[in-house]
């Protein structure tokens, strides 16, 4: 099968995406996919590791994951799909170092070690895990330059002018698309929040 060109990949749905990464094989075509979304990804890292290295590794191990885990299974959202990679991915991480620092440290005092760890465990409910997936979601289907201001702003922490220049627009335009990029996130999670009423 023939590769096609960035500039067409760029033009199909994520479903297209898929389906010819697991008829080709090519990796390309995942990076194409991941990219569309990194930046998401990178802040749910950032949220349930709290540490922008720890994060960026993390990022990397899932585009990693991605490139196994895509043709195992059936996918119908992979946006939905793809924040429970995320999530799992950086929950497995906790579990992981709190059990490496209680073994190492229960010899000095296990029962005050074992309540701090067993804390963290489960570091984020499962109420603020759903409202993490529905931000996800509601990104999604921003406006293409409301979206872009919001990635930019809270994501990758750029201010008002980086952004504007960035995008080579002007920066009050750039203040109204957060704006009612904001209003419209809160909008589509409220109409979330009734739906999951």
């Amino acid at each position: 099968m023939a590769f096609f060109r960035r500039d067409n990949k760029r033009n199909l749905r994520d479903e297209d995406l898929i389906s010819l990464y697991r008829s080709s094989g090519d990796t390309s075509i995942i990076g194409e996919l991941f990219t569309r979304y990194t930046h998401l990804v990178y802040g749910v890292c950032l949220k349930y590791l709290g540490n922008r290295e720890d994060a960026k590794d993390a990022v990397m191990a899932i585009f990693e994951k991605l490139i196994a885990d895509l043709p195992k299974y059936d996918i119908e959202k992979f946006t939905s799909w793809l924040y429970v990679l995320s999530k799992n991915h950086c929950l497995m991480k906790l579990r992981s170092q709190k059990a490496m620092e209680k073994h190492q440290t229960k010899w000095i005092n296990s029962r005050e070690v074992f309540m701090e760890n067993e804390a963290f465990l489960h570091p984020l409910d499962e109420q603020s895990a759903i409202n993490d997936k529905a931000l996800f979601d509601c990104i999604e289907k921003l406006k293409k330059e409301q979206k872009k201001c919001i990635e930019l702003f809270y994501f990758k922490n750029k201010c008002y002018q980086e952004i504007a220049e960035e995008l080579s627009a002007d920066e009050k335009k750039v203040k109204s698309h957060l704006q009612n990029g904001k209003r419209n996130l809160k909008i589509c999670l409220e109409n979330t929040n009734e739906k999951d009423q």
